[in-house]
């Protein structure tokens, strides 16, 4: 396939963002249990029920401290347009690069936790696809509703990174992109317009010649849908078929990289129930989407370490993380 032309070539202004170097804002929100239900229904592996004082799962938190920017604030994309606490990055495709953790102690329902988030790096670089930026929040979560009595429990820093406007796709191209990635695959739309909204999503895999552990997964427009809403994730890749094939040239809808990563962390907790988590992190590398299958690995590398990863139908590794489980 080819493109057409890109777009204009962005302003890039790197001096005038590091005035956005070291901005912080603290939020708090009360870990309530029916965000919580709605994650446990959504992924549905391992039920979780959600009673009062309950450790909530590692990366659950996610699903608190939204974001709930009004609609006239809103990009073409669905994101908030920036220069507000983010930089106003002229770039206009935001995806999320990583995420880092240490864990101090678990957040528990019922609590009341302030995060406060900081910017602390802003970096431009020049990649094969054009002008890059990469930005690091660190948000702090302490638990307790006075700023000088507040407990911390959890420490995340998320890299996000601005990329250029892709080239115009057009309705052709998307079609012969979807018809060449399902031809090479072998297997065709798992998940056609009349398929039903529970088909099964995952499964076992067969035996790993390598020893890890492993799952089977097929996205769905519902699951990606319903992990936007309960995030309140306004992002058109994941859930605006025509958006993300037409505007942003991929063959589907995106899968959520925080939901690839909550369902690693999530493989960690049903395999090693006992254990609790000292830290972990994980690296985006190639976008998954819902036209396909993937599957999740975990193996063990050594009594506290856990390597993981997520593997694409081209047998590609989309993203690689690590857990340090905590010496008891």
């Amino acid at each position: 396939m080819q493109p057409s032309s890109p777009s204009a070539t962005p302003v890039i202004d790197a001096a005038a963002w590091q005035a956005w170097l070291g901005r912080s804002e603290t939020v708090t929100d009360t870990l309530h249990p029916g965000p919580l239900a709605g994650l446990s229904a959504t992924i549905d592996t391992a039920p979780f029920q959600p009673l009062p004082g309950q450790a909530v799962p590692p990366l659950w938190h996610w699903a608190y401290f939204l974001s709930q920017a009004p609609a006239h604030s809103l990009g073409r994309d669905g994101h908030p347009r920036r220069g507000d606490f983010l930089p106003p990055v002229a770039l206009p495709r935001r995806m999320w690069a990583g995420s880092r953790f240490v864990f101090e102690q678990p957040l528990r329902v019922g609590d009341v936790v302030q995060r406060t988030s900081t910017i602390e790096s802003i970096t431009h670089k020049q990649g094969r696809s054009g002008h890059l930026v990469f930005v690091t929040v660190r948000h702090a979560y302490r638990i307790g509703a006075q700023p000088d009595s507040a407990v911390p429990a959890l420490t995340e820093w998320h890299d996000i990174v601005y990329r250029e406007e892709p080239p115009v796709v057009t309705a052709a191209q998307t079609a012969e992109a979807v018809a060449q990635a399902n031809t090479a695959s072998n297997v065709a739309p798992p998940f056609a317009l009349n398929a039903p909204a529970n088909s099964t999503l995952h499964g076992p895999c067969e035996h790993q010649p390598d020893g890890s552990i492993c799952q089977r997964w097929q996205a769905n427009p519902v699951l990606l849908f319903r992990y936007s809403a309960l995030t309140f994730n306004g992002h058109r890749i994941h859930y605006d078929q025509p958006y993300a094939t037409q505007v942003e040239g991929y063959p589907g809808l995106v899968v959520h990289g925080p939901l690839l990563a909550t369902l690693m962390v999530d493989l960690v907790r049903t395999q090693w129930p006992q254990r609790q988590l000292a830290d972990y992190h994980f690296k985006a590398l190639h976008p998954v989407f819902d036209i396909h299958p993937f599957s999740l690995h975990a193996r063990q590398t050594d009594a506290n370490t856990v390597s993981l990863w997520v593997q694409d139908w081209q047998g590609r590794r989309a993203m690689e993380a690590t857990a340090t489980l905590r010496v008891d």
